[in-house]
């Protein structure tokens, strides 16, 4: 019998190897992987827009970029 997540679990890829379900797992970090690069797939113009706030800012375009998928916030 598989336990469901705890409340608030996002289903992300496990941190460590003990899975007790490989396929499972492999299969789930397929879909994240995607999932991060769609993330980080940003049009010309909004990248360069945001690597143009993110020196304003003194960010690097990383960190910028990450404050606004964490916060859904531009600073």
């Amino acid at each position: 019998m598989e336990s469901l997540p705890a409340t608030g679990h996002n289903g992300g890829p496990p941190l460590d190897d003990d899975d007790p379900d490989p396929g499972a797992t492999s299969w789930r970090h397929w879909c994240w992987r995607r999932a991060h690069k769609k993330a980080w797939k940003a049009p010309r113009e909004i990248a360069l827009r945001r690597l143009e706030r993110a020196e304003e800012l003194g960010m690097s375009y990383k960190e910028y970029t990450l404050e606004i998928m964490e916060r859904g916030k531009y600073l």
